[in-house]
């Protein structure tokens, strides 16, 4: 009796989602546990598991098809596969002689393979596929473009004066990113107001204690951990930042989720730490060093993504010297931080070289007005200008 292949069950927030790849094919042989394919949402990519060893049966569904929460996709012949040890063999030649046609062809690769390919400005046809059926996987492309080096490099020259264009179909994550975007723009009174901040104090303590706190703690320590300590403190001083508008109410949360961006291969995502007032500086570190991992190889959940009252995000690190970050729906504030650069201060009536930071605070102006945003702003300053006040709650 075969089983069923299905989609897993989607939040009540996913309506639907796309299958991304296949990595099998009717008639294949698959292991328990082994992922046969892909599935991605607005928010996340699913993978789906073979549930026994046996056969794949029919594929109901192409890469680039809709499906629902719990539709059945494919079908799976359990029980065992010792015989078709040696089919593989018999069909390498014609899998071999029809890659080059599958390569060749858009609609034969995953969508990340084909933005993957746009991004490079690679020829499909010359990249050698290793994956099913000889299928170009990402791999695949990364692999070539590093074999290409300076010649890969020179491509967009060429393509330039050729003035051609290659058309790429969006990702479900970049309309969602858009579409959430568009939406912050248009249905809230966003307001954007500054200040700027003296990262020596935190500097000097990294300096001093960065060494000892990796030692004990297994990881480093970052500018991350200080910024989410001072969003956390500044937030239970100032809850209208705190909260969030749904319908004619306003919604005060008396907990603290912060949720931060990470820039990932599929786009920028907001994956969110939980209870940050229960946090150490060496648990924050520790968290955000696993979604950062988990955002980059592509294994962030729906429960990762999930909630969030207030969003750090941190140009800084692409060298952004200050920006307006837009709000993370259906979050009232967003925190930019920016490149640390050394200006020249006046401090006591001398000149001193210190390393300064923009700081950005985003926030609807239909719930938190300018006393409250500059009074979070200026808090949040305050933390992480004299650290001590984070210590004892001052």
């Amino acid at each position: 009796m075969s089983i069923e292949i299905k989609v897993p069950v989607l939040p009540e927030s996913v309506a639907d989602a796309t299958i991304a790849t296949w990595h099998v094919q009717p008639g294949e042989s698959v292991t328990r546990d082994q992922n046969l394919v892909d599935i991605e949402t607005d928010k996340v990519v699913l993978e789906v598991v073979a549930e026994a060893d046996g056969q794949i049966g029919e594929i109901q569904f192409g890469e680039g098809e809709t499906v629902l929460g719990e539709q059945v996709i494919a079908t799976l012949i359990p029980g065992a596969v010792e015989a078709k040890a040696e089919a593989p063999k018999a069909e390498a030649a014609p899998a071999a002689e029809a890659a080059p046609a599958q390569e060749e062809s858009n609609d034969a690769l995953s969508p990340s393979v084909r933005r993957l390919i746009a991004e490079h400005n690679v020829d499909a046809s010359k990249v050698k596929g290793t994956g099913v059926g000889g299928r170009i996987t990402k791999e695949d492309v990364e692999k070539f473009v590093k074999s290409q080096g300076s010649s890969a490099a020179a491509a967009p020259v060429q393509v330039a004066a050729e003035r051609s264009e290659k058309r790429v179909p969006m990702t479900r994550l970049r309309k969602t990113i858009a579409n959430r975007l568009l939406e912050a723009k248009n249905s809230t009174a966003m307001l954007t107001t500054f200040n700027e901040i003296n990262m020596k104090p935190i500097m000097d303590i990294r300096k001093q204690y960065k060494d000892i706190f990796e030692e004990r703690h297994g990881v480093r320590l970052g500018f991350m951990s200080f910024y989410i300590k001072a969003v956390t403190e500044a937030l239970k001083r100032f809850p209208e930042v705190n909260a969030s508008i749904d319908g004619d109410d306003i919604v005060y949360h008396n907990y603290f989720d912060v949720s931060i961006a990470v820039s990932t291969p599929r786009g920028l995502v907001t994956p969110v730490l939980r209870d940050t007032d229960k946090m150490s500086l060496a648990d924050i570190e520790k968290k955000v060093r696993e979604l950062a991992i988990k955002g980059r190889d592509g294994k962030l959940t729906v429960e990762d993504m999930t909630g969030g009252n207030f969003t750090v995000t941190n140009g800084g690190v692409f060298g952004s010297l200050m920006s307006t970050p837009i709000l993370n729906m259906p979050q009232s504030a967003i925190l930019g931080m920016h490149a640390i650069k050394d200006r020249p201060m006046a401090v006591n009536g001398q000149v001193e070289i210190l390393p300064m930071m923009y700081l950005a605070l985003s926030y609807d102006h239909r719930i938190i007005d300018g006393r409250e945003s500059v009074g979070f702003l200026v808090a949040i300053k305050d933390f992480l200008e004299d650290p001590t006040r984070l210590l004892l709650d001052l």
